[in-house]
């Protein structure tokens, strides 16, 4: 099986993820271009069970700004780790978290808020897959 190692920015926190991610793509919500202090939020999405903290777990603190994500990042550097998404059943690994793991988009998420247009061919979704909850209506490019 597959496995990844990640750190935080000052590598006090690293993280192990297994096997293959459920999904991955690009989220344009405030709240996600507002935590990475970018335009857009590269995400790969993981079961809980195939993330593993395996050093640091003492300086990982979380922010909960909603019940829908748990942002957790390192006490000593503020580098961000991962956003747990509890309700959904997924955790979110930031994919600069996770260099060695090949970056494969599938779909844009929350693009009705975007702020950096793509042109990629991906689909473009308003808010979220429906299965995840959202409207699962696509936007254009």
């Amino acid at each position: 099986m597959e496995k990844h190692l990640g750190k935080c920015f000052c590598g006090q926190i690293q993280i192990e993820v297994t096997g293959a991610p459920e999904g991955m793509g690009y989220c344009h919500c405030s709240s996600c271009r507002s935590w990475s202090a970018a335009p857009v939020n590269a995400f790969t999405l993981w079961k809980p069970e195939a993330v593993r903290v395996v050093q640091g777990a003492d300086k990982l603190k979380i922010f909960e700004k909603t019940e829908v994500s748990q942002r957790q990042y390192c006490s000593d550097c503020g580098g961000h780790v991962m956003t747990g998404h509890a309700p959904l059943g997924l955790v979110d690994v930031y994919a600069a978290t996770i260099p060695s793991l090949k970056f494969e988009p599938g779909v844009h998420v929350n693009y009705s808020e975007t702020v950096l247009p793509f042109r990629d061919g991906l689909p473009k979704l308003k808010d979220f897959p429906a299965e995840l909850g959202g409207s699962g209506e696509t936007v254009p490019e």
